[in-house]
């Protein structure tokens, strides 16, 4: 057994003494009941598990669930998908994330197993744009370079391409 304490998408969770070998998805859902990440490949492959690691010094990084366990989550700030929504004081979701929007807007999945590693990955560029803007002409290579990874049985990937493309292009501060 191991004790962990995390913050997940704003609230701290623990100390929760589980099993060392929980890996974290399975702590996701079977014990914080947060379903919304996708168990798809189980081997670290199609990053469907992935979730968002909020780093000590103000960046971040997308993690996957099915093959880290929860021990090496231990003391971290997590995101998972159903953090990127704008909440009212009942909990209900008035608006979704700029990212979420354009996925929808755009039509961009259908079954919707990848789209919580899609839409946490996306989130992460988006932020790390805003930090770092890049040029006009780019937008499009480092969305490859960040999506590449990314497995989608269903749609042929081109649509979360460009929702995240018209997103980063619309946004103010994103490109220089």
């Amino acid at each position: 057994m191991i004790s962990v304490t995390m913050t997940i998408n704003g609230n701290v969770v623990g100390p929760i003494d589980v099993d060392e070998s929980v890996k974290m998805i399975d702590f996701l859902h079977e014990y914080q009941g947060l379903t919304g990440t996708k168990f798809g490949c189980g081997i670290g492959v199609c990053h469907a598990c992935s979730i968002i690691v909020d780093d000590a010094d103000g960046g971040s990084h997308t993690e996957r669930t099915c093959i880290n366990g929860v021990g090496n989550f231990n003391g971290k700030k997590l995101r998972t998908i159903e953090g990127h929504a704008k909440r009212n004081l009942m909990g209900q979701i008035t608006a979704l994330s700029p990212v979420q929007q354009t996925f929808v807007d755009h039509f961009s999945f259908q079954c919707g197993w990848c789209t919580s590693g899609f839409v946490n990955e996306s989130t992460v560029l988006v932020e790390q744009l805003a930090k770092q803007p890049v040029e006009k002409d780019q937008v499009e290579n480092v969305i490859e370079n960040a999506l590449k990874k990314h497995i989608c049985r269903c749609s042929g990937y081109r649509k979360y391409y460009v929702g995240l493309r018209d997103l980063v292009l619309s946004q103010p501060g994103l490109v220089k």
